[in-house]
Parts: C-alpha cells; structure tokens; sequence
C-alpha cells in the first residue's frame, strides 16, 4: 500500500464537545417560563369565560338566520321582536336601570341605541312593535326590502351590541 495515498484506515476520529443541556441554566429563565405560562393559562381562561359568556348570542344568530331564512312567514316576523327581548334579558344585568322585560316604547328604543354599536333607526321600537302587534294582513304586505332591512338591523344589534353600560 502506498503511504501518499488517502485510504479509511488512516481516519481519526472527532473530539466532540460535551452535550449541553436545553434547561435555562439560571433562576431567571425558570421564572419567566413561569410568568409566560401563567399569562397563556390567564388568556385562555378569558378567552372561555368569553366565549361561554357569549353563548346567547351565537344561539340568537343561528335563530335568526333561520327566521330570515322563512321572512314571508307570518311567525318568523311576530317572532323577531321577541328575539331581540330574549337577547336584551340574557345580557349580564345593567344596574340603576328598569328590568329589560318591562321596557317598552321610547325606553327599549334608549336601550337598544344606548348598547348598539352603531347607529338604530329612530323608529326601530316602533317598527318591532308594529311586527308584534299590528294586524296579520298589514304584516303581509310589507315590502320584501323592508323586512330584510328589519332582519339586517337586528343581526347588527344582536352581534355587535355592548353589554357595559
């Protein structure tokens, strides 16, 4: 075998380094591992308790996508006003006013405005209680456009609505 050429045997092998270790060597690093850990247990504790929170709301929307759904139904018109009730009734109880259930008139219209996140029709009380009370022949004939505009108002108020007073 010839000495000037390289062959395997003649290989040696590396000095590796020691191992070094993924655990934070200091106090320190434990600590804010802690405090992160902390900090995503808090927000997704918040995140639940917002999302169980808001529960009323999801299930008044699927209701009244459903109720869209079947606008020239008599019922699903008579039955919007009382949507908008039970969502008033189920947010978190506002203090220093009158029960949500015994508002009526120019008072539900403050209590819908004063929780809305954007401007109501100045009528919009007065056009529920017109779908709740008025005869079933005046209910029929209102245009297709005036009920989805009803149908869009409300979906607005319910998804957007602020419970803080």
């Amino acid at each position: 075998m010839n000495p000037n050429v390289p062959s395997v045997e003649q290989l040696k092998g590396i000095a590796l380094p020691a191992p070094v270790s993924y655990a934070p060597q200091t106090w320190g690093w434990w600590v804010l591992l802690g405090l992160v850990v902390v900090a995503v247990l808090l927000v997704s504790a918040r995140r639940y308790w917002q999302w169980r929170r808001d529960r009323y709301r999801r299930e008044a929307l699927v209701r009244l996508a459903q109720l869209q759904k079947c606008s020239d139904d008599l019922n699903a018109l008579r039955e919007l006003p009382e949507l908008l009730k039970r969502v008033a009734l189920s947010m978190s109880p506002v203090r220093n006013t009158k029960p949500v259930g015994a508002l009526g008139g120019k008072d539900w219209q403050a209590f819908l405005a004063r929780h809305s996140a954007q401007p109501l029709p100045a009528d919009f009380s007065q056009q529920l209680a017109q779908l709740a009370y008025t005869p079933d022949a005046t209910l029929l004939a209102l245009p297709n456009d005036q009920r989805q505009h009803l149908f869009g108002t409300c979906k607005r108020w319910v998804e957007r609505h602020h419970v803080a007073d």
